[in-house]
Order: C-alpha cells, then structure tokens, then sequence
C-alpha cells in the first residue's frame, strides 16, 4: 500500500516552509523547478484543465477551449501533452531517486524498490488509476539504467524503430494509421475482444517506455555537477531535435495521440523539454521561488493529489456544488469556476501536508 513518510530525525530532509529560501543549484537535493513542473503538470491534470474545455464550442473562446481536449485524430494540442510530461516526469526522478536510496541502503535495497513500485503502479492503476504506462515503463527504464549510456541510446532507437516497423507491416485497410484499423486496436481486438474508446491503443507503452528513459536521460543531467547554461543549452538543443525530427517526420508518420505514433513521441516530447526549460530558467535562473510556490504543494505530494482526484473528485465536485450551485449565474464560465474551487478544495489539502512535512509516496 501508499505509505506516509514522516518526519525521521535522520533520514528525512526537512521541507523547508515558503518563507526559506531553497538553494538555487543542488545536484544531490531536490530541484524546486522539477517539483514545480511536476505540481504545473498535476495542477491541470487534477483539475480537469479548469473546465476549460466547456469553451470549445464558443466563438471567442473556442481557439482556447479546444487546446483542452484531445486532438480527435490526427494533430497536437496541449492537452496532449500531459500524459508524455507525466512519464517524462516519472523518469526524471528515477536518478535522484535512486541515487538517494543506493547511499542509505544499498544496491540490493535500490532493485527491490524498483519491483516494489513497479508492482505497486500495477496494483493502482488497475484498482483506482489509469496510469497504464506507468505499469510497464518503469522497471523497464530500471533495467535499462543499468546499461552503458550508448547501450541505453540503442535500446531506445530499437523501440521506435520497432514500434513503427509494427504499424507499417500491419496496415489496415487504409494505411498503416488509419482510425478503427490499425495494428494496435487490432492487438486489443485479439486479447480484449474489442477496441477501447476513443481508439486508444494499449501498445502505447512501448513508445512511453522511450518518454520514460529520455526523462531518466535529463534526471542524470539534472544530478550532475553542470552549470545553469550547460543545463539550458543541452534542454534547448534536445527540444529543437526532437521538434525537428518530429515534424519533419510527419508528412510519412502522422502526429497521432491515440496510438503514440513515432512522430508524436518526438514532438510531444519536444514542447515537454521546453517546458522543463522554462520552469527551470524561471526558478533555477531567475529566482522566482514564491511565484511558483502553489505548485511546488502539489509537485511535492503529486501522488496524493493524483490519488485524490480519481477518488473523490466526483464526491467534492457534488459537496461544493451545494454551495456554489456550479456557479451557473457566470453563464459558460460556471463550469471553469466550478473546476477551480474543487481544484483549491484539494490544493488545500496539499498544503495541509505540506505545512507537517508529509510526503505521500509508494
């Protein structure tokens, strides 16, 4: 089960409170602009994208209520992104975390928590998440960690290259990415006896396993001693690849979300990193800690909220609405309005956790 981590007298560092100042360039200790990318993440995850795709149908808010919902086929938009910033986070904190559990226990104790948690993603994926690649790209990036770096980029190569090489020599009806006839639904067809909806295809963890080792690649960036324009210099140089790779790609392998084409790995991939990037030349570089301090609650407890959220969403949504009558006077605003104060409800209790320095975690 998720275990609560107090507060040790030894082995638990003290989460400073928003008044400290956190240090700008720690290798070993936590990075605020990694908890704040992750709570920026979880932040719009947990709250739905603040209802925002309500608008999608309106004529003057439309352009910004569409980036909200998943592209139906073929395209990108942000609400896209979510799910690859998800794993690439997952990934990113696989070196920090492992380094800091090789120094208190050893390499024995790293590799049984590295079964643990991939048993423990399993186990909640399937009894209150959907976190499916989560599942499987885990302890698949742990024992890739401990190939050589050229042996990791070879793997890496090999899953994409494998995973296009799938779709091309099993092509529909129309093409080897064509909606219903592909050779992902065809795969649930034959193990689940049907398709899921929205033709979301569950062989998309072998590219997340990609998403997953490209963030472990950035963690060990992160965890050495580099400077800050090293840091930024290898983020913006990966992000213009990969956007450039990925796009020039897609005349020949379409953007697709839903079966996580090759081209989508890379683009999507490209705007995570230059996210990363600006989260870490405004903390890191600029020193904007107290601006980013909402997220950093939620980054630091991103389990508990994620939890929370598929738990009892539904419930808060249904006990505030009591009380706001789902804020239907502000008209097509009601439901953003709505989705926030249910958002603040759980933010809230991430403060609560954070203010006793508790950290939920598996």
């Amino acid at each position: 089960m998720a275990t609560v981590v107090g507060a040790p007298p030894k082995t638990f560092r003290r989460i400073p409170l928003e008044t400290e100042p956190l240090p700008k360039d720690t290798a070993a200790d936590r990075l605020v602009s990694l908890d704040a990318f992750r709570g920026f993440i979880m932040t719009v995850l947990a709250a739905h994208g603040f209802g925002l795709a309500t608008l999608s149908g309106d004529p003057n808010w439309g352009w910004l209520g569409g980036q909200f919902e998943h592209a139906r086929w073929e395209g990108l938009r942000f609400w896209d992104l979510i799910q690859p910033a998800f794993m690439f986070m997952v990934g990113l904190a696989m070196p920090f975390a492992f380094a800091a559990r090789l120094r208190r226990e050893g390499s024995e104790a790293v590799w049984r928590h590295a079964a643990y948690r991939a048993v423990m993603l399993i186990v909640i994926s399937n009894v209150i998440m959907s976190i499916s690649a989560g599942r499987f790209t885990y302890f698949i990036c742990y024992w890739l960690m401990k190939l050589p770096f050229r042996g990791q980029a070879v793997a890496a190569a090999l899953i994409l290259a494998g995973y296009t090489a799938l779709f091309i020599a099993f092509p529909g009806s129309a093409g080897p990415y064509s909606i219903g006839d592909n050779i992902g639904e065809r795969v649930d067809q034959f193990l689940f006896g049907r398709s899921n909806p929205g033709h979301w295809a569950n062989i998309n963890f072998i590219p997340s396993t990609f998403v997953t080792l490209l963030g472990v690649w950035c963690g060990y960036l992160m965890i050495a001693k580099n400077s800050h324009a090293r840091r930024m210099k290898i983020l913006a140089a990966g992000a213009l690849a990969l956007l450039a790779v990925g796009y020039g790609l897609s005349p020949f392998i379409p953007i697709i979300k839903r079966i996580h084409t090759t081209a989508f790995t890379f683009v999507s991939l490209g705007w995570v990193l230059l996210m990363l990037l600006a989260f870490y030349w405004l903390v890191e570089v600029k020193g904007f800690h107290k601006a980013v301090f909402p997220l950093v609650v939620v980054g630091m407890n991103s389990m508990f909220i994620y939890c929370l959220d598929i738990l009892i969403e539904n419930w808060l949504d249904g006990a505030v609405a009591v009380f706001s009558g789902s804020y239907t006077f502000l008209g097509k605003w009601g439901p953003v309005a709505q989705a926030t104060t249910v958002f603040l409800a759980m933010w809230y209790l991430c403060y609560w956790l954070y203010r006793r320095r508790i950290v939920v975690k598996i």
